[in-house]
């Protein structure tokens, strides 16, 4: 039986990036690994192996950046619905807090309009969205702990 080989160029272009399958009913999915195994090449051919790190173009990230902040305001209770639905049950309190703050904040108020707007995506059947609902919050957490450095290195303290 004949190795598997691929000329050089092309093992140099598909190594570095994380190729998967199609996810299965419970949402996961098998690696795949196309240097080393022609089943997994010839899956890339036909495209149903697709790549976990594939970069967009500037115009595609632009687009769903806007979509996340777009300027949106929920009250305040049912914030705390959309918190409680999407994050684990010891984070809910602070992730909660944090959005509220953000949302008075004028420089973290970003990371509260990307929550809701993932939030929406998410509920519309977009599961990648998810993951971005977190991350707005750890976002809207930087956001506030950068504000607040500032604000300390702007006071003046007496030399001795």
């Amino acid at each position: 039986m004949k190795r598997f080989r691929l000329p050089r160029k092309i093992k140099k272009s598909l190594n570095g990036n994380l190729w998967l399958y199609p996810a299965d009913e419970k949402g996961n999915s098998l690696m795949a690994n196309p240097t080393t195994s022609q089943e997994d090449y010839l899956a890339i051919k036909q495209g149903i192996v697709r790549n976990l790190l594939d970069r967009n173009s500037r115009a595609e990230r632009k687009e769903r950046r806007e979509k996340l902040n777009q300027e949106i305001l929920v009250p305040n209770g049912e914030l705390r619905n959309y918190v409680d639905d999407i994050i684990r049950k010891d984070l809910r309190n602070s992730s909660y807090n944090k959005l509220i703050e953000a949302k008075n904040n004028p420089k973290a108020r970003v990371a509260y309009y990307n929550f809701i707007n993932a939030y929406h995506l998410y509920k519309n059947g977009e599961r990648s969205f998810g993951n971005i609902c977190c991350l707005s919050i750890d976002l809207a957490q930087k956001l506030l702990k950068e504000q607040k450095r500032k604000k300390k290195k702007g006071r003046k303290h007496k030399s001795r």
